[in-house]
């Protein structure tokens, strides 16, 4: 697809998706799936063609102690989503692994899938896993990036 700008800012909309989510190896946060907000399709003014969930990490990690998230997008006709069905799902998008003595790594991934057969609402949900039993953390937020409007340029 041929883009009609230069400008990015102006052919995307990008959504609150899900809060940000702490872990702590072990403990709390540490295994326990995110569900995020439910985003209006029909609420943001234009028609998109796709949406991509970004997920952004920080993780303290021990040597060679790994933090993955797993997500997957759901789509629905009900607000509350209680008739959620996923549009699609990943065991892995993210995995950061701590460098020898230990480290903070960071790092970004997207899960993105057509909307076109999505119903009306659609949100994620994200699960951050430390494989360390001890005192590794790690932060993880989501943020939805819609592309393909039917109108361009996007406000």
């Amino acid at each position: 697809m041929f883009s009609l700008t230069r400008d990015l800012a102006a052919e995307i909309a990008a959504v609150y998706a899900a809060a940000h989510a702490s872990a702590t190896a072990g403990g709390t946060g540490d295994n326990t799936e995110v569900t995020g907000v439910t985003i209006d399709l029909q609420g943001l003014g234009n028609r998109f063609g796709s949406v991509a969930f970004v997920f952004a990490a920080t993780a303290t990690l021990a040597a060679t102690k790994t933090l993955t998230v797993a997500a997957e997008i759901e789509t629905g006709d009900a607000s509350d989503m209680s008739d959620a069905a996923d549009l699609v799902t990943s065991s892995t998008v993210l995995t950061l692994t701590g460098a020898t003595g230990g480290s903070t790594e960071t790092g970004t991934a997207k899960l993105g899938v057509s909307l076109e057969y999505a119903k009306r609402y659609i949100r994620i949900k994200y699960t951050p896993n430390l494989s360390a039993t001890g005192t590794d953390t790690a932060a993880v937020q989501a943020v939805a990036i819609f592309g393909g409007a039917e109108r361009l340029p996007v406000a």
